[in-house]
C-alpha cells in the first residue's frame, strides 16, 4: 500500500483569488480593514479560527470565531453567485491519474471543510480519485498530525508507505509529526526554503518533477 495525501488550495487547486475576497468580506463584515493579500495568502492552510488568530494575534477569540463565521458566509455566498474559482493547476489532472494507474492510493488532508471540499473536487472531475478525505470539520488545524493519522487509518497504510505533499509548513510539520515523508511544492504559498526548514525532504517545481520522485 502507498498512499499519497494532498493538500488542496495551494497544491491541488489555485483558489487564492476566492479565498482573499471572501476574507477581505468577512473583516468587512465585522468593520474592520482587511489584512494585506500577502498576510492572507500565508495563513492558507490553518484552519479557520487559527488563521485569523494569525492574522490578528492581539485580539480576543471572540472575534476570531466570528471572522471565522464570517468567511464561511461570505465564501457560501460567492459560491451560489458563481464567483468562485478554484482550477487545478496545470498538470495536476494527468499525474493524479498516473499516480492512481500506478498503484497509489490517494488522500486529501485540508483546512477546507467537508463541504468545501467536495465541491472543489466535484467541480474539477477529480472526486473519485481519492479514498481518505481528511478536513479541518473533524480535526484540529494542521500542523496537528490529527489528519494524517485518520488517512492512514482510511487507507490502512503504514507510516513509511506514505508521503505528504503540499505547499507549507503547516503541511510540512504535520508530515513530520505523524512519521511520514514530506515532499513540498513551490507552486503555493509558502516558500521553498520554508518548507525545507519545517520537514519537507526535496520542494518540486512541476507536477512532472513530482510524478518523477513519486514514481521513482
Amino acid at each position: 500500500m502507498k498512499l499519497a495525501v494532498f493538500d488542496c488550495d495551494g497544491t491541488l487547486v489555485d483558489g487564492q483569488a476566492s479565498i482573499c475576497e471572501a476574507m477581505e468580506a468577512a473583516f468587512a463584515r465585522q468593520n474592520l480593514p482587511a489584512p494585506p493579500r500577502v498576510a492572507i495568502r500565508r495563513a492558507v492552510g490553518l484552519s479557520l479560527p487559527q488563521a485569523m488568530r494569525r492574522l490578528l494575534p492581539d485580539e480576543a477569540d471572540e472575534l476570531h470565531l466570528a471572522l471565522a463565521e464570517s468567511y464561511k458566509l461570505a465564501f457560501r455566498t460567492a459560491r451560489s453567485d458563481g464567483r468562485v474559482s478554484q482550477p487545478l493547476f496545470p498538470g495536476i489532472p494527468e499525474l493524479l491519474r498516473r499516480l492512481a494507474d500506478s498503484g497509489w492510493t490517494l488522500g486529501v488532508a485540508t483546512g477546507m471543510s467537508d463541504r468545501g471540499l467536495a465541491h472543489c473536487l466535484a467541480d474539477n472531475g477529480i472526486a473519485d480519485l481519492f479514498v481518505t478525505l481528511q478536513t479541518a470539520d473533524r480535526h484540529p488545524s494542521k500542523p496537528h498530525p490529527a489528519m494524517l493519522q485518520a488517512a492512514l487509518a482510511d487507507a490502512g497504510a503504514g507510516e513509511q508507505d506514505a508521503v505528504m505533499i503540499g505547499d507549507t509548513s503547516f503541511d510540512m510539520q504535520m508530515a513530520r509529526d505523524a512519521g511520514v515523508r514530506a515532499i513540498g511544492v513551490d507552486w503555493g504559498y509558502h516558500l521553498p526554503r520554508e518548507l525545507l526548514a519545517a520537514g519537507a525532504e526535496v520542494v518540486v517545481e512541476t507536477p512532472e518533477q513530482l510524478g518523477k520522485v513519486l514514481l521513482a
